[in-house]
């Protein structure tokens, strides 16, 4: 149960922080590891396999979901486990975390359905919707 409370509470601070702070935590957490801002981590769930749930995201429509597996698997041991050390958890509640938050994090930051440039995506992430 700890680690279920732990998830939840990551995940409710996150999806729960419409000026940003929960959003800026996932956000700093992917540049920790190497992904810059939301393109990034976008390209990285293209080339990974995840192109359509990605897409859904960006678009104007609903948004696929994607699984803490398919996170696992897109990002890789050593980058999850970057990303985890960041957020101060073990890697597979970080995967957990990411597949419940991505795709409304991405989803708000493409509010036109448009993936802006790294540049711009890297600042997304502190600003209010």
């Amino acid at each position: 149960m700890g680690l279920f409370d732990e998830i939840s509470g990551l995940v409710g601070s996150a999806l729960g922080a419409e000026a940003g702070g929960g959003e800026s935590a996932v956000t700093a957490a992917l540049q920790a590891a190497g992904i810059p801002g939301i393109t990034g981590i976008v390209q990285q769930l293209q080339q990974s396999g995840l192109a359509a749930q990605a897409a859904s995201w960006i678009g104007t429509g609903a948004n696929q979901p994607v699984s803490a597996a398919e996170i696992e698997q897109a990002l890789g041991g050593p980058v999850l486990t970057a990303i985890a050390g960041h957020l101060g958890v073990d890697p597979s509640a970080a995967s957990a975390l990411l597949s419940r938050v991505l795709p409304g994090l991405v989803d708000r930051q493409t509010p036109n359905g448009t993936l802006q440039t790294a540049d711009a995506s890297d600042d997304a992430g502190s600003e209010e919707p």
